[in-house]
């Protein structure tokens, strides 16, 4: 071999080598326009399973605002959170964001294992598994990207509570959160990210931090429905801990009823949420809903419909929307941008909110107004009549008693399931855009 020929095969090499690194960085941390690649491509890495399947996210919940009061992040303490899964499977990974922090952060032993009974801390036995990501025990997030993990082998069943535990041993500046989860999940001083007894974890949280997703390798659904919403499909007033939101009805209908997709649910539901207004600061808290579709709709793994339920937080909150076309136009948009990823949208009317300290009839007449433009078909592919299904027929510009949580706003437990009862399922079927 000649000196030329040498080098040439010495630089051949070296540009092989780059490229490897370069693959390897980039599953490991991806920012918000590549997740979805991620998300869809097949597993790798020793804990890959063999089996067959489609990867379909079986829960997931949107980053909604930095933590208040946590400069330094939970530095040496472990976040157990519990999340309750909509479909089953074979194999399970996580999603994690660093969406509002302001420093890298790393997650140095994270874990996923099934509660051994509904909101407990403690791991069912033999079910403790210690995550990776491309490889690795620890993952460090750069400042607002997220990270999914490699999958781990472990049989999880539908409807039943999964302990996602991760641990950092650094600060990493403010928490990415979701409040309101109706849902309690737990802290422990030092790391018990594979503790499977749950005695260290004291401290009880109704907040989800850092994770935004799970998803599973499953035959038992062939795709996602994805809602995107406000307070109410946050789920707000319904029972913590007791999975009675609007969309854990819908997961129970879609996972029984003959005939019904077998979609798994991702509850996309923020408090206090707008079609049109993001929150203060930046990245803003509470983003609308125009800017979030395509990270928590668009993006999520296995979606093939969509519903929406919002509206109505554009005519209560300040700055208050009174011109219905422009909300109206807004959800049009979110219809527009999910028709170019060839999903089909159902979409609700809004709900009464009469006797509540908001109500005016100059804001109702514009909730019915909007309701008009939706059930008149020129929003939607499909509509859902939310407000027909909560109403009081004596006084319909309220909540029926039994549907009501107490706020004449939000509905009780029997109001959410009425909401999933009023939702014609085979409108989630199909990806054809409907013309509008």
């Amino acid at each position: 071999m000649t000196k030329r020929h040498g080098y040439a095969l010495l630089a051949a090499l070296a540009a092989v080598v780059v490229l490897i690194s370069t693959a390897i960085f980039i599953g490991v941390g991806g920012n918000d326009e590549n997740l979805n690649e991620a998300a869809t491509r097949k597993p790798r890495g020793p804990a890959a399973p063999a089996s067959a399947g489609t990867w379909v996210g079986t829960w997931a919940t949107s980053p909604a605002a930095a933590e208040p009061n946590t400069p330094d992040g939970y530095a040496g303490m472990s976040i157990r959170n519990v999340v309750h899964t909509s479909v089953g499977g074979t194999s399970a990974r996580i999603q994690l964001s660093n969406l509002y922090g302001n420093r890298p952060l790393t997650i140095s032993h994270a874990s996923l294992a099934l509660a051994a009974a509904p909101s407990n801390p403690t791991a069912a036995a033999g079910t403790m598994r210690r995550l990776t990501f491309a490889g690795n025990t620890w993952v460090t997030i750069p400042i607002g990207q997220s990270v999914i993990s490699d999958p781990a082998r472990l049989n999880v069943p539908p409807a039943a509570d999964l302990l996602v535990t991760t641990y950092s041993p650094t600060p990493s500046g403010p928490v990415t959160y979701h409040p309101h989860a109706r849902q309690t999940s737990y802290l422990a001083r030092g790391d018990r990210a594979e503790d499977a007894a749950g005695t260290a974890y004291t401290e009880q949280t109704p907040s989800w931090r850092y994770l935004t997703g799970v998803d599973v390798l499953t035959t038992e659904a062939r795709g996602a429905v994805v809602v995107l919403g406000d307070s109410i499909t946050d789920g707000i007033t319904s029972t913590a801990g007791a999975n009675r939101r609007f969309t854990d009805f819908l997961a129970d209908r879609l996972r029984s009823e003959p005939g019904a997709p077998r979609y798994s649910v991702l509850n996309h539901g923020i408090s206090g949420n707008r079609v049109l207004s993001d929150g203060n600061e930046f990245p803003p808290d509470n983003p609308s809903a125009l800017s979030r579709i395509g990270r928590d709709v668009l993006r999520a793994t296995g979606v093939q419909a969509v519903v929406i339920e919002l509206g109505l937080n554009d005519i209560l909150r300040t700055p208050q929307v009174t011109d219905p076309q422009k909300i109206a136009d807004g959800l049009r948009q979110l219809v527009q941008q999910a028709h170019a990823r060839g999903l089909r949208v159902v979409g609700g009317t809004l709900t009464p909110f009469g006797g509540h300290r908001g109500f005016t009839p100059r804001l109702n007449a514009v909730r019915e107004q909007v309701n008009a433009e939706i059930r008149a078909g020129r929003v939607f592919d499909e509509a859902v009549d939310f407000d027909e299904a909560l109403r009081d027929p004596a006084q319909p510009l309220r909540l029926l008693p039994r549907y009501d949580s107490g706020d004449h706003l939000h509905p009780s437990d029997d109001g959410y399931r009425a909401m999933a009862q009023a939702l014609n399922v085979a409108y989630l079927k199909g990806s054809a855009p409907a013309e509008l």
